[in-house]
């Protein structure tokens, strides 16, 4: 949906995705005359903050009203993406920022600093200077040479009273049928499997809906402590679905990394996304085109291992002093994130840092960089150029602008941007396109929103019990086995590998040793970081390595001649 608009053009709509309206003579009309004119009807009436709240489904939209305003949209979570830039006092719009970017477009270096340390960058930056990404459920209105860009709806979670949880769960796996059957398509059901609760209850859902076996398809890795293979076994087995699996080598790294980390319209950090690609081109090889996928049931329902913590953390701040420095400052790791945070070890006083710091500060303490030192890392002069406090700062104002008043909510809502439209939906969304797949998210359905909004929040964090509601409400349905597992996922040992494979460390120490030269990273710290941490520390260490040499490979495909400052 690549355009450009002037105030002249005539009247027209773009529309990426699907959508579906909540008001039944919008619905009308977009089943008899089309979504084109659901659309222009809903913006004429209430403008585009109120079409977009209206609409449900992944989509991105842009309106133009022959009149010289022209209006953009995407979904709550940002599923389909939508950038922008103003130029020559037009709007342009693409889904790609890359898309909007010309050979005079300059890299932004607080863009690179962002990504280093999120790992992404989030929107509504991008790495290209003057072009910009919507925000989940955000719209943007360009008119008379103004634009202006807003949320177009906060999630509206309730407080609701202290309920028991069988009055629920029947509805919700009615609900959860609803939702899989809604976004199945193809004449081959198909989904990722981990072996978790998420991609396991989607996978037995397909056959529920479908009456036949879904087919499932799972990584491993032929390293210790990592996989998850086994886990997708015991889920497949269970459910009678047609299950493959692959174990990932070194050497697909080595052929596979170049072409992921440049098919990105910008950098992107996470190694889990090299998995997720070639899971999703072996489900293309097995002739599948469109495959499901349990992402977003921790944002939804509360259950990932951050947000219980916080929790007990925000304690800290209501309970009398004493009681805090008798019983939390003393308590153990299970608990307590500093005192597992490696390769570091701390005192006493190190270990109570998180309880005194309120969020969304404290989301903020582990980041590798804050660890690692930023003047370690980054060379002078580039530190010179960004803001350390900028990507920090837009989280307060979101923290406190944006999202609902308890801190439970905020943490649900700040999911929904940091862990799903900047992390997994990118991550799952690009490998597929890249492979060839399409992805539905059947527990980001509307359905499941507006359930998960009104859920008791006793259901949402059950004490320290990951995973309370959901698990419960799928006893019977899921093995034992896949209730009591950990979090699955598909998680890399990049760190280690490129400590044994020749090959991988050879694409590492030239892909970072490159980048030494653009000015960003010290050498100094290059070099220690590959001699040293690494061999120390290679799953900690291993993550930095990534970052710099997906980083430095984005920058080949895109932008090979880009100096931020002289090398240091």
């Amino acid at each position: 949906m690549q355009s450009s608009v002037n105030p002249q053009d005539p009247p027209r709509v773009s529309l990426s995705g699907a959508a579906t309206f909540a008001a039944p003579h919008l619905s009308r009309l977009a089943s008899n005359f089309g979504s084109d004119i659901a659309w222009r009807a809903a913006c004429f009436e209430g403008g585009i903050a109120a079409a977009a709240s209206q609409a449900s489904g992944a989509f991105s939209v842009a309106v133009s009203d022959g009149l010289g305003r022209t209006s953009l949209a995407v979904d709550r979570f940002a599923i389909h993406s939508l950038c922008y830039k103003v130029q020559n006092k037009a709007l342009h719009f693409a889904p790609r920022a890359d898309a909007l970017a010309d050979r005079h477009t300059e890299i932004d270096p607080q863009a690179i600093f962002d990504y280093l340390f999120f790992h992404t960058i989030p929107s509504p930056r991008t790495v290209y200077k003057g072009i910009y990404r919507l925000p989940p459920a955000h719209c943007a209105d360009y008119k008379n040479g103004t634009l202006a860009v807003a949320p177009y709806g906060a999630p509206a979670v309730e407080d609701t009273p202290r309920a028991h949880l069988s009055d629920v769960h029947e509805e919700f796996r009615h609900l959860l049928r609803g939702a899989v059957a809604a976004h199945m398509a193809g004449e081959k059901p198909a989904c990722f499997l981990s072996g978790g609760t998420h991609s396991s209850t989607v996978a037995g859902m397909i056959g529920a809906v479908s009456g036949e076996p879904a087919t499932t398809y799972s990584i491993g890795f032929a390293a210790s402590d990592y996989g998850g293979i086994e886990a997708a076994q015991v889920a497949a087995t269970h459910l009678g679905t047609q299950h493959q699996s692959h174990y990932l080598t070194p050497d697909d790294l080595v052929r596979s990394l170049p072409g992921l980390a440049s098919h990105y319209d910008q950098p992107f950090g996470h190694s889990s996304a090299l998995p997720a690609y070639h899971c999703a081109a072996m489900a293309r090889s097995d002739g599948v085109t469109r495959i499901l996928c349990g992402d977003g049931g921790s944002a939804l329902f509360g259950q990932s291992l951050g947000r219980t913590r916080q929790r007990v953390l925000g304690w800290y701040g209501v309970l009398p002093g004493m009681l805090c420095t008798q019983t939390m400052e003393p308590a153990p790791a299970t608990i307590h994130p500093a005192a597992s945070c490696k390769p570091h070890r701390h005192g006493t006083a190190r270990a109570v840092d998180p309880w005194r710091v309120a969020m969304p500060e404290r989301q903020n303490l582990y980041r590798l960089l804050n660890r690692l030192g930023m003047e370690r890392v980054f060379v002078p002069d580039f530190l010179q150029m960004v803001d350390p406090m900028a990507a920090p700062n837009r989280q307060w104002q979101s923290w406190q602008g944006d999202y609902p008043t308890s801190a439970p909510q905020h943490s649900s809502a700040m999911d929904w941007q940091q862990a799903l439209a900047d992390s997994e939906l990118p991550k799952v969304c690009g490998t597929g396109a890249l492979a060839g797949v399409d992805v539905g998210f059947p527990l980001l359905d509307q359905r499941l929103l507006d359930f998960a909004l009104r859920l008791p929040s006793v259901c949402n964090a059950k004490g320290l019990k990951l995973r309370g509601f959901f698990k419960e409400a799928l006893k019977g349905f899921l093995p034992e086995a896949v209730l009591r597992n950990r979090k699955q996922g598909t998680g890399l040992p990049f760190g280690l590998w490129v400590c044994q494979h020749t090959g991988l460390r050879r694409l590492a120490t030239d892909s970072l040793r490159s980048l030494g030269e653009r000015g960003i990273v010290r050498r100094d710290f290059i070099s220690m970081l590959l001699k040293h941490h690494l061999h120390q520390h290679p799953g900690y260490y291993g993550e930095m390595v990534w970052l710099l040499m997906v980083l430095e490979q984005w920058l080949q495909a895109h932008a090979p001649l880009y100096q931020a400052s002289s090398a240091y």
